[in-house]
């Protein structure tokens, strides 16, 4: 039982719903994630799966999702995007590099890159 509260400003949590496993939707969805994995947690992605509705979890009533649901959230708890239909892997990680603490991190990793920290050596 994940709690969202547990990943704002540590994760970025994409939540898959359907009303059931064996929901095609929910395995191309869970496949596209899968396939692109590594992209994904270098982003700080996190995955989340609800496929019974029959027994709500808090995710599913703060959500409120109805069938299929591809929900992802941004680092400060706030959805950034809700889908009724699967989308590729690249489309995922496309929405999550617009977001603009996403941005941010892209920006203070390219200066990083770049050049070394103005302390480093004096030591």
């Amino acid at each position: 039982m994940a709690n969202l509260n547990d990943f704002v400003w540590q994760k970025r949590p994409v939540v898959v719903f359907a009303d059931s496993p064996a929901d095609p939707a929910f395995a191309d969805q869970i496949a596209e994630l899968e396939d692109r994995w590594p992209e994904l947690a270098a982003r700080d992605v996190v995955v989340i799966t609800d496929t019974d509705p029959a027994t709500p979890s808090e995710i599913r009533r703060k959500l409120r999702p109805t069938g299929f649901a591809l929900v992802i959230l941004a680092k400060d708890g706030t959805v950034a995007l809700r889908k009724p239909l699967p989308w590729t892997g690249r489309e995922v990680i496309r929405s999550i590099d617009k977001m603009p603490l996403r941005r941010e991190e892209i920006r203070r990793g390219a200066l990083s890159a770049e050049s070394p920290p103005r302390l480093a050596g004096i030591l």
